[in-house]
């Protein structure tokens, strides 16, 4: 064998017992907690990880206290025992949680745990949905192409019709001023929602899958279905930058920035978490979440992601765990 073979066998065979050092998914995580049995439809981790909610087949939809790992409390969306709710938004201050799934949307009181209202859409499905700080206000994305944004409890309705095709992904500012909304039209526009007027169009090359606001005001990350998952500066409307990877095709179920705003944390319907270099798009940790019991080939969808602090990170996936990670620097 000559020395550049041996050289190229050592670094292979190097990469196939340090895989985490040469890319691979780190698929160990540092705990886990099962938060769904037989797993979730649906779940969100509050922005300061200290709340899980979480929509099972078995137990409706249940809030959980992160630090002490107890059952908060246990809602019904719908009278009639059955539970189809697979979006859910914490408002950023941990105020209000929404619910929803295809026919209708709830706002619940997170401090009493009990409803403050439950409203139905007849015109067309619901596709996603946000809350606004203290619940002030309510983002719905529809498949008509609609987003409607509704005050609860002043009962103004204000309808964005920017999209020309059904809407798949939303996200709210913390105040309730500004919308993202992500279509099948190849757009993504941040919206006022005090006067339903665009701030800033966001222009792919196919349909937009994900959306995701920076609690802080700073960027924004739109994904489509084929390459491009882009970030944005909300000040300027300019791309920041494009996140780097090799497959033809990815498509992200979450997306969160770091209070330092220097990482994006997203997840995947396969398995995949990652954290991302917010200012170069470079990919610099891949986790792999436990599978779905009984799903064959095995697999579980990311809901939710959530820094814990610089060296750990949380996610919940359709599995029904809660599993925490150690950053590998």
């Amino acid at each position: 064998m000559s020395t550049h073979s041996k050289i190229f066998y050592f670094v292979i065979l190097l990469c196939v017992t340090t895989l985490l050092s040469c890319g691979g998914a780190n698929d160990k995580p540092v705990s886990s907690f099962r938060l769904a049995e037989g797993g979730s439809h649906a779940s969100k981790i509050s922005a300061d990880n200290s709340i899980a909610v979480v929509s099972s087949i078995e137990n409706g939809i249940t809030v959980w206290d992160l630090v002490t790992n107890e059952q908060r409390f246990v809602w019904q969306h719908q009278d009639d025992g059955n539970n189809s709710v697979t979006n859910i938004h914490i408002a950023f201050d941990n105020s209000y949680v929404v619910t929803s799934d295809r026919e209708a949307f709830a706002l619940w009181n997170l401090n009493i745990g009990e409803p403050e209202g439950f409203w139905r859409i007849d015109e067309s499905s619901i596709r996603d949905i946000a809350v606004a700080n203290q619940g002030r206000g309510i983002l719905v994305g529809r498949g008509s192409g609609k987003a409607m944004f509704f005050e609860p409890f002043t009962g103004r309705r204000l309808e964005f019709l920017g999209h020309q095709e059904k809407i798949n992904s939303v996200d709210i500012s913390p105040n309730g001023f500004f919308a993202l909304t992500g279509g099948n039209d190849y757009l993504a526009y941040l919206w006022d929602t005090r006067t339903g007027q665009v701030i800033h169009k966001f222009e792919h090359t196919s349909r937009v899958t994900k959306v995701s606001l920076d609690d802080y005001g700073r960027y924004a990350f739109t994904a489509d279905s084929k390459r491009d998952a882009r970030i944005w500066d909300l000040v300027t409307g300019k791309e920041v930058s494009n996140l780097q990877y090799m497959a033809r095709q990815r498509i992200f179920t979450v997306a969160v920035f770091s209070d330092d705003g220097k990482y994006l944390l997203t997840g995947s319907p396969a398995r995949r978490i990652n954290r991302w270099d917010v200012n170069s798009g470079k990919e610099l940790n891949e986790w792999r979440a436990a599978a779905r019991e009984g799903s064959k080939p095995a697999s579980s969808v990311l809901h939710s992601v959530g820094f814990l602090n610089e060296s750990e990170i949380i996610s919940e996936s359709s599995s029904g765990l809660l599993e925490k990670w150690k950053i590998e620097n």
